[in-house]
């Protein structure tokens, strides 16, 4: 999902904003709400389809925090910066740059090159996918947890 349209954007300040703010609330959110799961009173109710809900819920929350720290990353870069950036990791034999695009899903900043050829700068390699693990054993889990709820 690309929220630019010009050749030299990056990510959409309007957009990254509230991104942020509603992602650390719901991150937040879920943390409190893990947290108090382990009171005494929660413990002793604890069934196998809460223990797999609750793991669902901490994956997806890990998997948010993970997506926050990507935002974070963009967030402090300003134009020039993202534009150093494209230069410093161009690869080698690549021509001139034509562009800068911020993608959301996944999170990324691609530089664009006048031969086709594009390629991602300032967001650490590790979070995409993290994010995705993250996100289909948060999956996993919730199936898990239903089918035992159904069961009972």
């Amino acid at each position: 999902m690309t929220t630019t349209s010009g050749p030299w954007q990056g990510h959409d300040f309007a957009v990254l904003l509230p991104v942020l703010t509603a992602g650390t609330t719901a991150v937040l959110g879920l943390g409190a709400y893990l947290c108090s799961r382990f009171t005494r009173r929660a413990l002793r109710q604890y069934t196998p389809p809460a223990v797999w809900r609750d793991a669902s819920l901490a994956a997806s929350a890990a998997a948010l925090a993970l997506y926050l720290w990507g935002c974070l990353h963009v967030l402090f870069l300003e134009d020039q910066e993202q534009a150093r950036a494209c230069e410093r990791e161009r690869p080698e034999g690549t021509p001139s740059l034509m562009g800068r695009r911020g993608d959301f899903v996944p999170l990324r900043l691609v530089c664009e090159a006048s031969d086709g050829r594009d390629y991602s700068v300032v967001i650490p390699d590790y979070v995409n996918p993290s994010v995705a693990v993250l996100l289909l054993l948060a999956l996993a889990c919730a199936l898990t947890s239903a089918v035992l709820r159904r069961r009972t």
